[in-house]
């Protein structure tokens, strides 16, 4: 794993553990690496880790099981669509609808677009 430097490293961790959720890597149930196995992974401290992982489990996208570990929860791929999704309409979309207002893209032009790459 690359960290960039423009965010921090226990959100950089949040998102991978998300993105492996979302690409089906962890399923509902699964156990995750245990902090210590991550850190060393990644190269990073456990409590980076740690952090990241408060967050997943603050966020219920994981439940720690006392004495077995870290494990996804039930419905974890849908709190992270749901707050992916949310994320992108309020920070990234206004930035792409000011570009294509700013390079006269049209929705028609979108929408053929978007049926060539289908």
């Amino acid at each position: 794993m690359e960290f960039k430097s423009h965010q921090p490293i226990y959100l950089q961790i949040y998102y991978h553990i998300c993105e492996m959720i979302l690409n089906g890597k962890y399923k509902s149930g699964d156990k995750i690496m245990s902090v210590r196995e991550m850190a060393i992974e990644v190269g990073v401290n456990p409590n980076t880790v740690m952090r990241s992982y408060e967050q997943l489990q603050n966020r219920n996208i994981i439940i720690n099981k006392r004495g077995i570990g870290f494990n996804v929860s039930e419905n974890a791929k849908e709190i992270i669509l749901e707050e992916q999704k949310k994320q992108f309409i309020e920070e990234e979309l206004p930035e792409i609808i000011k570009k294509l207002k700013m390079y006269g893209i049209s929705i028609e032009e979108i929408e053929r677009q978007l049926k060539v790459e289908n």
